[in-house]
């Protein structure tokens, strides 16, 4: 039988899905390992496989990985001693910023250290003006005058990020060619590679966060191929890019600061994939595993796509407080708020939930790892919504004595019982994701109430009904194998990479040449991508975007184009594709004031991957195994306990109900119905 597989590498639990070539999965998940994270990935290769009973052999399917090695090494500061090459005049731009005061009224504002210090920062006297005219070439001299320097200061990465050079990267190609001759083994990033678009604040931001991170990414995709291949894992790996496409590991290698958001990226595809599945335009997707909680809109079946997000934020949900990427990214919000996150008391005396995570080393108290701080699943198993003899099929038993004496103190100094510590500590959370989720969808013109919410994650389904009670979400929707569905989400996704360029221009005087020259770049990068990672030439389809703005406006908007601009050359049609998406995001159209071309997007994409019939529920209707009290409805009495893989199809539960599986807990409250549907999802609703 032949298998495809998935490893998606979380802050707390790494997942691995094996999917059989008939559609039946086979999960597991193991704790991630901080110290090399390589060596939780194969453990759970290890533990899939067995599971399935399956040999390396057996693996024909495609080999795809999500993981945190690039997050981390921003959030922890552990990348790579890196120099930054910048045009005369611009030494002080990763500093300087933006000059946005992210809090106006705050005089103690704080910033995000640079990435690159200013001693390793290099100004070059080069100049290319806005329009690509080459006003002053590269001095190979000067160039090779800062070897000495850049060695002496053990770096081994560079940056380059020159005015201009997403217009004509000449003078950048001619600094790298300099440094590769004479610093052989140091990784280059070039910014007109990396991240060609205006605003060269946000391209030095997204250069240096490139290079910090590639001399880590490269020998880390290194040892995962060659681990794969030490165990006659045939396939070379395919990595998810933060995008919601998959791409080689070799181009992933080179752009790791695509790879960021990749773990959170596959849920969101999940999402869609199950939005298709079940017959629903739009749906909000609620992932909270171990260490965050995220947040994304799903619209006619597709997530959201942004040009840009940040990494890195002092406060974690005050924009500008970060440090800007302007790469495509799904569009989700992170809230600080997923089982490890450490309940606290602030400095008004008032329990507070996060933004601190317990992580998995040393992790929640009833973990017994260490760890002496409570947590959201410390409460959890405290208020008994969690079955501590049975975590993880009972592999990995959570202390119940542990985490009940570390919240009893938590409650102590509130002045309140451990139960109702436990309490307020599930409804802080809840309030916190449903605040957030209010919030990304407001800001984007959705209205967020009424839209079914799909949970999944280790612990979005303990949480989700009361969420969505909050966020008056008209049905709460927990898929097949929640506990996973991230990795499962890399195993729908095509191969596909997405790619911009800036071209600043106004529409009236459409200079299509240059379109016809930017757009034909684009496509041949992305055509030999996805050849790289196997795709037949044959078989790619492209796609086709454009960022425009009226006249003397800050921001532009993205919009999907029908028909290659190439051959189309039709103005009116752009110009008509804006104003509907500027009215959808406004509700204004200035029309009388001229429009401006930003910048051009093309996404390369192989075939979507065929997907046999997942295993669906049997017809029986299961009774409840067992039965206990839940300190969040002391008055229900005991709360009737099922088994999932014991429910069938049409089987309807009134709640309070608590549904158990292997790898997460389903936890339906007091006047909520849950319903098993034809493809196995529980559907749970309020009752009128």
């Amino acid at each position: 039988m032949s298998y495809s597989l998935a490893i998606d590498i979380g802050g707390t639990f790494t997942d691995a899905v094996l999917r059989r070539a008939d559609g039946a999965l086979i999960v597991d998940k193991t704790l991630t390992t901080h110290d090399n994270l390589l060596d939780g990935f194969f453990r759970g290769v290890s533990l899939v496989m067995e599971k399935a009973g399956a040999t390396p052999a057996d693996v024909t399917g495609v080999v795809v990985h999500a993981t945190t090695v690039v997050t981390n090494a921003l959030i922890e500061r552990k990348g790579a001693v890196t120099a930054l090459l910048v045009t005369k005049g611009f030494r002080d731009i990763l500093s300087i910023r933006n000059e946005h005061r992210y809090e106006m009224y705050d005089p103690q504002i704080e910033f995000a250290d640079p990435l690159v210090p200013r001693e390793l920062t290099f100004e070059i006297d080069e100049r290319v003006l806005a329009d690509g005219e080459q006003l002053r070439a590269v001095d190979e001299a000067e160039v090779a005058g800062l070897v000495d320097a850049i060695k002496a200061a053990g770096v081994s990465s560079i940056a380059i990020c020159f005015l201009n050079s997403f217009r004509n990267a000449a003078n950048e190609q001619a600094a790298a060619r300099v440094l590769a001759e004479k610093l052989p083994g140091v990784s280059l990033s070039l910014s007109s590679a990396v991240a060609p678009q205006i605003r060269e604040y946000p391209r030095a931001s997204t250069t240096a966060v490139n290079a910090y991170t590639a001399p880590i990414t490269e020998p880390y995709l290194q040892g995962l191929a060659a681990g794969l291949a030490k165990r006659e894992i045939g396939h070379r790996p395919l990595i998810m890019l933060s995008s919601g496409g998959i791409i080689g590991a070799e181009v992933a290698a080179r752009n790791p600061v695509r790879m960021i958001e990749s773990g959170p990226a596959a849920g969101a595809l999940a999402a869609a994939y199950f939005a298709e599945q079940l017959g629903l335009d739009r749906l909000l997707a609620f992932d909270m595993g171990g260490t965050t909680a995220k947040a994304c809109l799903i619209e006619n079946r597709e997530p959201l796509v942004t040009g840009s997000f940040e990494v890195d934020r002092i406060y974690r949900f005050m924009e500008g407080s970060g440090m800007p990427l302007t790469i495509p990214s799904v569009d989700m919000i992170e809230i600080g708020a997923g089982g490890g996150s450490i309940a606290s008391i602030d400095d008004l005396g008032l329990l507070k939930v996060g933004p601190r995570s317990a992580g998995s080393m040393p992790g929640p108290v009833c973990y017994g790892r260490g760890g002496t701080s409570p947590t959201v699943t410390d409460a959890d198993l405290v208020l008994g919504l969690l079955d501590g003899a049975k975590f993880l099929g009972g592999d990995m038993p959570l202390d119940l004595a542990g985490a009940s004496a570390a919240i009893e103190k938590l409650g102590s100094a509130l002045g309140t019982t451990t139960m109702q510590t436990a309490g307020g500590i599930f409804r802080i959370v809840a309030e916190t994701m449903a605040a957030a989720a209010r919030t990304h969808a407001t800001d984007r013109g959705f209205d967020y109430r009424g839209l079914p919410l799909l949970a999944f994650g280790g612990a979005g389904p303990v949480h989700a009904c009361a969420v969505g009670e909050l966020l008056q979400s008209a049905s709460v929707i927990f898929p097949p194998q929640a506990s996973v569905l991230s990795a499962f989400g890399t195993l729908v996704t095509p191969v596909r990479l997405d790619l911009v360029r800036s071209a600043l221009g106004r529409t009236e005087a459409m200079d299509w040449a240059d379109v016809d020259s930017i757009l034909s770049e684009l496509i041949a990068e992305g055509e030999d991508a996805l050849t790289a990672a196997g795709v037949p030439a044959d078989a790619v389809r492209l796609r086709f975007g454009a960022d425009l703005r009226y006249v003397g406006q800050q921001n532009e908007v993205a919009v999907e184009l029908p028909e290659d601009p190439r051959i189309a050359k039709d103005v009116a049609a752009l110009s008509e594709a804006f104003e509907t998406a500027y009215f959808a995001q406004y509700g204004v159209n200035p029309s009388h004031v001229p429009i401006e071309i930003v910048s051009w997007r093309v996404t390369a994409e192989g075939p979507r991957p065929e997907f046999g019939g997942v295993a669906r529920p049997g017809h029986t209707h299961g009774a409840a195994k067992s039965a206990r009290p839940v300190g969040l409805w002391p008055e229900a009495g005991d709360v009737p306990v099922y088994d999932r893989v014991a429910l069938g199809v049409g089987q309807t539960i009134a709640g309070p109900v608590i549904v158990e599986e292997r790898e997460t807990t389903i936890v339906v409250p007091p006047g909520w119905t849950v319903v098993v549907d034809d493809i196995g999802c529980l559907i749970a609703t309020r009752s009128a």
